[in-house]
């Protein structure tokens, strides 16, 4: 506020002024973790019971961007499906998911 009326100091000159004055920076609180109402997750116990998703980006040597999009089965840690193209919409994810699915 002090620059924006014309008064040019170094930070210093602003720092001895703030406890001078009884003013204090705000300090930013750090987001606090639930510590009640979280549940365990729960492992799966046979294959086909969680699948998980991931999506990965890279570009080729020529600039163009392509995108791969793996399902892998979190309890025998298989990939299921490996999608790749340089856009992935969410009409062909459903379609891979029937696929696997099926």
């Amino acid at each position: 506020m002090l620059c924006r009326e014309g008064l040019e100091r170094n930070h210093e000159c602003f720092y001895r002024l703030y406890p001078r004055e009884g003013l204090a920076v705000r300090r930013r609180s750090r987001e606090r973790i639930a510590l009640h109402g979280r549940r365990p997750r729960v492992s799966p116990t046979q294959a086909n019971q969680r699948w998980s998703v991931d999506f990965v980006s890279d570009q080729l040597s020529d600039g163009r961007r392509f995108r791969t999009r793996n399902v892998v089965d979190a309890f025998t840690r298989e990939s299921l499906a490996i999608h790749v193209g340089p856009s992935l919409p969410g009409s062909v994810f459903v379609a891979v998911f029937d696929q696997i699915a099926a």
